[in-house]
């Protein structure tokens, strides 16, 4: 059982695991995931760390669509830093305790602020990782905001709009 897992069990709230044979060649865990479990890539959020400014000690957790490109500057803005970069893979893993490709928003070995996107809200469930790859959650997203004392804010890149030339 990972920690993600067992914060969400602690806390009694309604959750569901979902299990699948991850790839290590896979290029994007998170797209991954969705197509092994046959999930819409909307509803399935990736855990990124963001590290504000040049502090190594000023750590943000941002979750995006998988299919989605996080918006840092939306991010740094968020939290008024003039700068933001994503957190280094090793970085990330020490903070919180979990392997890229399997880092959950619960659970983690420190506590860090959390920024959802916003188009979380609009579904009933979402999935995160479950704390190691191969593994998903299914929950609600305020349940998430409520075990992480988490935030909500448009921080995914809005896709280019297609045009047609005649």
């Amino acid at each position: 059982m990972t920690p993600a897992v067992m914060v969400a069990k602690q806390a009694k709230i309604d959750f569901f695991l979902h299990e699948y044979s991850h790839d290590p060649a896979a290029v994007s865990y998170g797209v991954e995931a969705a197509e092994a479990l046959g999930l819409d890539a909307d509803r399935v959020y990736k855990t990124l760390l963001v590290q504000l400014s040049a502090s190594r000690e000023s750590l943000v957790v941002a979750l995006v669509p998988v299919n989605s490109q996080l918006n840092i500057k939306a991010v740094a803005s968020y939290f008024k830093a003039k700068q933001a970069v994503m957190a280094e893979p090793i970085i990330a893993e020490r903070t919180t305790g979990y392997l890229v490709g399997g880092i959950s928003p619960l659970g983690q070995k420190k506590t860090l602020p959390l920024l959802l996107d916003q188009s979380a809200m609009i579904c009933k469930t979402i999935f995160i990782s479950g704390g190691k790859r191969g593994l998903e959650m299914e929950l609600n997203p305020n349940d998430l905001l409520s075990l992480t004392s988490g935030k909500v804010a448009a921080i995914k890149k809005q896709a280019l709009q297609k045009s047609s030339f005649n």
